[in-house]
Formats: structure tokens, sequence, C-alpha cells
């Protein structure tokens, strides 16, 4: 899986790449700004990019904007942002397009190998992997609308769920309930929140984060 990164801090990104190819990932370009991660997605067509939010020469949200900017020249381009805070905007601004393979994570998650691999290798076949506290907080912050409002907390339990691209095992191990029981209250989620059925985890992963986080 050929793998383009964008990490400023050297040591960061010596470790990323490590680790990456560790677990064999090919690391095709490690860069450290936001023009050479532009050249960087268009010259390499990487499977996967993972990218820091805040990169040279602005230090702002220059990374996102650049994978962003891919996306809309090779639209689904999967995109894992890491960020040293929970920024909702940089999160919506990922999550506007509705198009699959999405991830933003903390960079505490990357020191976890395991975890931030499986969000790799989870965003670069189309699926979602959202940092938990982001997800906390994108529900907080709708937490009083009036669809949210329809949720039982087990519904909440098994969105958070869902928004971080856990598959119905996974909840159900999680949650200590049956795989059935999960699509019985995925069922009603979406029935509550008036988002039509789809048997695709991905879109529909999206499809949540997108209500949830709409102005």
């Amino acid at each position: 899986m050929r793998v383009v990164l964008a990490e400023d801090l050297f040591l960061l990104r010596d470790g990323l790449v490590r680790m990456l190819e560790a677990y064999d990932f090919e690391v095709v370009a490690a860069v450290e700004s936001g023009p050479e991660l532009t050249r960087a997605l268009a010259e390499q067509r990487p499977d996967v990019a993972v990218v820091d939010v805040r990169l040279p020469p602005s230090f702002t949200d220059e990374g996102l904007q650049c994978a962003l900017a891919a996306r809309r020249d090779r639209p689904g381009l999967p995109v894992l942002v890491l960020s040293q805070h929970v920024e909702q905007l940089y999160a919506r601004e990922l999550l506007a397009d509705g198009s699959g393979g999405v991830g933003y994570l903390l960079k505490d998650r990357v020191f976890d190998a395991e975890q931030f691999t499986d969000a790799v290798r989870r965003v670069a076949a189309g699926g979602t992997a959202m940092d938990p506290q982001v997800i906390a907080q994108l529900l907080a912050r709708r937490a009083r609308d009036r669809p949210m409002a329809r949720l039982t907390p087990r519904e909440v339990e098994v969105m958070e769920l869902v928004a971080q691209g856990r598959s119905n095992t996974a909840i159900a191990s999680r949650l200590v309930i049956t795989e059935r029981a999960v699509a019985k209250h995925t069922s009603n989620i979406f029935g509550k929140l008036r988002l039509p059925p789809s048997d695709d985890d991905n879109r529909r992963v999206l499809a949540v984060l997108a209500y949830l986080d709409r102005g």
C-alpha cells in the first residue's frame, strides 16, 4: 500500500515512516511542507495520504487544504488527517464532500502502532477512522437538536462507535451485545435521523457524520 506522508517535525515524520514500513506500507514520499505535499500527491498518486493539518509555510491549515485540493482533483483520494487538538472546523471540511476514505486522528493516537496502522488501512480501503474525541465533540455540538434528542442512550453509544468506523462485530464486542442488536439499533438511528437505509457502511457513516455536523 503506497503512502504519502506530510509532517513538518522531523523526528515524528521519521518515526511514522519507520512505523509504516514496519507494517508493510510503502512510503513513497515523506514531506514537510504544503507545496511539497501538493507535488507528491500529484506525482505519486498514493493509495492514501497521511497529513498533518498544520504545515509550512502558513502553519495554519496548510496540510488539510492541500489534501482537500488533491481530493477535488482526484475524487475519493483517501486522506487521514493528524492534528494536535480537536478542531471541529477541520473535521467538517474533511467530511464536507461526502465521499469515503477519510480519517481524523489526534497525534496522541500515532504512538499506538496497531491503532494507527489500522486507521491508515481503514481509510485506504474507503472507510472512516474518526478519533473518539472528535466524535464526542461533534455529538455534543448536536446533542440539543431535535433529531439527536430522539436517540436513546444506547443508540448514542452505538452511533459513537459506528461513526468511528467500527464494524457491527466490533461494536457488539465493545458493548457486550449481539450483532443482531447492533443492526437493530443502527436501523432505529437512521429512522430517527431520517436518513435512507444503506448496506454501504462507509456511506452510512459519512452520512451520519455530515448530518451531525451540519449547521
